[in-house]
């Protein structure tokens, strides 16, 4: 899993929400779109993680903090992916 995807879903499971409640909080009827972030199939939109960002209790920077680990690692794999034909796992 993702750094974001990690943080996202234990700052839920600490606060004690389910992933419908949350879904339903942001103004999702369907808790499918917090699943799928919890599990790295996809990212939230901006103004939805500072609204995650109030319901879990943290604050907006260490929201961007974990934002700038997951996009900084995703930026060093696709460019390993790209210059030396692999993923950084497999180094």
């Amino acid at each position: 899993m993702g750094v974001l995807a990690d943080f996202l879903k234990t700052k839920r499971e600490t606060c004690g929400l389910t992933q419908i409640e949350v879904a339903k909080k942001l103004g999702y009827s369907s808790p499918q779109f917090i699943s799928n972030w919890e599990r790295s199939l996809s990212t939230p939109p901006m103004n939805k993680l500072k609204r995650l960002g109030e319901l879990y209790n943290v604050t907006g920077d260490e929201i961007f903090e974990v934002l700038l680990q997951e996009t900084l690692r995703k930026v060093e794999d696709d460019l390993t992916r790209k210059f030396y034909g692999r993923s950084k796992k497999s180094s």
